[in-house]
């Protein structure tokens, strides 16, 4: 079972981790592997909300999404999405920022190192938001309590996580950025900075919008479905299921396709706190997407959800450090071995937390169900 599933992801660890060897010895290797690792720790949250929502579609359209979908994700999100950023950044042509980074590579970093204040900028607000609309959420389930439970009350506040992304921005603006950049040739990077960081947060208020926009649309129809079904039973006429699972299914799929950008756009952003080659970028989120599809698949077929319940608020946990590594990383430069690590402390750290609550509620007899009211384990 666990062989067919992650075979095709094992593989493609192996030839990428081969590929980044060639490519630029074993500092690459470290790199493409944490990348990774980054890419799965991120992203197991969104393999479990896929896995939910796909169980619930039929076998055709689950292998849509698991084979279009992927294509999409991986290729179009983790491959060529870190290529137009940086073009769009340095303002290359994308052609001309793939042939840089294979042909030019010393003019290529200097002009991604220019371009980085903005695309830190960008970056650290689409993840900070992320960050504050999670931890402002009121949850039945709170891992790290003396935080979750005062942010919740505090997010009973209309649109605080706005406010304080802008406040955070305007502080970066004013002191890192003034700072950042001083040397000849480069002028004060503080209204770069600003720009990018609205564009920021404007690109995670449009995604997430449009994955509220396919979800309500989602409701609905299935909403009209369950009436019509009701209706087709009291006439005693049969319902017509495959048109029904169709629309439903459509609408899904639309969904998780808009989901799984908004999940992708965190991996891709927080890669940019790592390294700045886009050949070891493609490889390290390559590796991770496929694992993150094979989690999905695996999930699917199990027919049950993980019970490791504090992972998704380490995920987020790990978001949100790397939100302020990436703002931080317009001044001063931070070792990219101690950046990757932060992410898979935090999360083997919400894993151990969610083994022990786990074994706590064996021992009391808990199931569940009474996840909510059972008194959580600290670290």
């Amino acid at each position: 079972m666990l062989l067919r599933t992650f075979g095709w992801s094992l593989a493609i660890t192996v030839l990428g981790l081969v590929a980044a060897v060639f490519y630029d010895g074993w500092q690459a290797f470290g790199i493409v592997a944490i990348l990774a690792v980054l890419e799965v720790s991120l992203s197991f949250d969104n393999a479990v909300i896929n896995a939910g929502i796909l169980k619930k579609m039929s076998a055709f359209w689950q292998k849509i999404f698991l084979t279009v979908g992927v294509l999409i994700a991986v290729f179009g999100m983790r491959l060529i999405f870190p290529v137009v950023i940086v073009a769009i950044s340095a303002q290359l042509g994308p052609i001309e920022a793939i042939d840089l980074s294979f042909n030019d590579p010393d003019r290529y970093k200097e002009l991604v190192t220019d371009a980085h204040p903005a695309i830190a900028a960008f970056g650290g607000m689409f993840l900070l938001m992320i960050f504050l609309d999670f931890i402002l959420e009121d949850r039945d389930i709170q891992w790290l309590r003396w935080i979750e439970r005062p942010a919740a009350k505090l997010g009973k506040v209309d649109m605080l996580s706005i406010c304080v992304a802008l406040i955070v921005l305007l502080a970066t603006a004013l002191t890192f950025a003034t700072r950042a950049h001083q040397h000849a040739g480069h002028a004060d990077k503080a209204e770069t900075v600003l720009l990018a960081g609205v564009a920021g947060l404007i690109t995670y208020l449009v995604v997430g919008g449009l994955s509220g926009f396919f979800e309500n649309r989602l409701e609905e129809q299935e909403e009209r479905e369950h009436e019509e079904e009701e209706e087709a039973a009291r006439a005693g006429k049969p319902a017509s299921a495959v048109v029904l699972a169709g629309k439903a299914a459509f609408f899904m799929f639309l969904y998780l396709e808009v989901l799984d950008a908004s999940f992708s756009f965190d991996g891709v952003i927080g890669a940019f706190a790592i390294t700045n080659e886009i050949v070891l970028m493609a490889l390290g989120l390559g590796i991770g997407a496929m694992y993150v599809r094979s989690l999905t698949v695996y999930l699917v077929r199990q027919g049950t959800l993980d019970d490791y319940v504090y992972l998704e608020h380490g995920a987020h946990y790990a978001i949100g450090a790397l939100s302020i590594i990436l703002l931080v990383t317009i001044q001063y430069q931070i070792n990219e071995v101690i950046t990757g690590l932060v992410g898979v402390v935090l999360i083997a750290w919400s894993f151990w937390s969610s083994v022990r609550r786990n074994r706590a509620l064996a021992a009391a007899g808990g199931d569940d169900g009474e996840q909510g009211s059972v008194p959580h384990q600290q670290p």
